[in-house]
């Protein structure tokens, strides 16, 4: 059996990166994804959905050097069980949870490069200005 998401999102927040008690890097971030369609109605929808990401070891030092607030990110990675939760308003809703395998910078940093990292390595750098269809994981 085999489970894995693909997240095109925004960061909400500045990474937070912390260590577990046998000094393991790990770090924390939110994306929001959001989509948009025409309603029946012939009006605009919007409706964002955000993720609580984890990230491990390099790719956790990658991630909170690189990543700031409003970063556009690509993040594949495996979904952790949801936890259900009230909100300020009383309604019930979850916490969609991720575990990073792999992350990619969309927001370039100068020059046309883009920083990529893996759970396996360090940022490369990658030419473009964005993804090309090939980047496009279905």
């Amino acid at each position: 059996m085999y489970q894995q998401i693909t997240l095109i999102g925004n960061l909400g927040r500045d990474p937070e990166m912390r260590y577990t008690p046998t000094g393991v890097p790990v770090t924390s971030f939110t994306v929001a994804v959001n989509r948009r369609w025409t309603g029946q109605d012939g009006q605009q929808q919007d409706k964002t959905t955000w993720f609580r990401v984890t990230a491990w070891r390099k790719l956790a030092e990658n991630a909170s050097q690189y990543l700031t607030k409003g970063s556009k990110v690509l993040v594949v990675g495996t979904v952790e069980d949801p936890q259900a939760y009230i909100d300020r308003e009383g309604q019930p809703r979850a916490s969609l949870e991720v575990t990073a395998q792999d992350i990619r910078f969309l927001s370039t940093r100068g020059e046309g490069m883009e920083p990529h990292v893996s759970s396996g390595g360090a940022a490369v750098a990658e030419p473009g200005p964005g993804m090309s269809d090939e980047d496009i994981p279905f």
